[in-house]
């Protein structure tokens, strides 16, 4: 990624829990200067009064509900303004609703599906422009291996998933000669509060620290290269 100054900045959505934060802070570990969003003002005042001691205005967030296209505009508009540039879209904001499909909601179905696709839809297509104009960048797409995978319950969160594969996807192939990467990491099950409830030992599982890990790596790609899939799974789940 050609860079300027050495300042490299990246926006997270979701960023201030979870798969997210690690993110964050896996960027700001390796220099980047980073803004984030969350749903709420009292968790984005949060993690902005927990992270600026150790890295001062090179993090900044603000709220953010993604399912919102005038405030996803505003939000990359907020970055692009005080920071002059995006490298790096990741787009984690997510959430889930699961049960049998004769249970699930139409209150359901749009929040995830708005939440989960549309607002990775609103974030990217805010993010392309300035990322075409420099000719370079990359866009991460937090999905899941739900999004290949459907199990009973899921109807809802798989579509999300499976949509924004197949989203990830285009958008790679529409931006790829502009200098633009687009990917999609698809974590396994991941010990953190998301989804559904678990009971025993979750010492097997992934570890959001191990998705921001996936991350780094793909900014490591030369440019020639463009991983656009990852898949990252638990190395021994429970045998069923």
């Amino acid at each position: 990624m050609a860079e300027e100054s050495g300042v490299r900045v990246a926006l997270v959505t979701g960023g201030t829990r979870g798969i997210g934060r690690a993110v964050v802070e896996a960027l700001l570990e390796e220099g980047w200067t980073v803004d984030l969003c969350g749903h709420t003002r009292d968790s984005t005042d949060t993690a902005e009064g927990e992270l600026r001691p150790k890295y001062g205005e090179r993090v900044a967030a603000r709220p953010c509900n993604v399912r919102s296209e005038a405030q996803v505009d505003s939000l990359v508009h907020w970055t692009l303004e005080r920071r002059g540039r995006l490298d790096l879209l990741v787009n984690n904001a997510g959430v889930g609703a699961f049960g049998p499909i004769y249970e699930l909601s139409g209150d359901d179905a749009r929040r995830v599906i708005e939440t989960n696709l549309l607002g990775c839809f609103y974030a990217m297509r805010a993010a392309a422009p300035a990322m075409r104009k420099r000719g370079s960048g990359w866009i991460v797409n937090i999905a899941s291996l739900a999004g290949k995978n459907p199990f009973a319950g899921g109807s809802i969160y798989n579509a999300s998933k499976f949509g924004l594969i197949g989203m990830s996807e285009a958008a790679m192939l529409d931006l790829r000669h502009d200098g633009v990467r687009v990917a999609a990491i698809l974590p396994g099950s991941v010990d953190t509060q998301f989804g559904l409830h678990r009971s025993g030992r979750n010492d097997w599982m992934l570890t959001a620290e191990d998705v921001a890990r996936a991350v780094l790596d793909l900014l490591r790609y030369p440019d020639r290269a463009l991983p656009s899939l990852i898949e990252l799974r638990p190395s021994r789940p429970p045998k069923k």
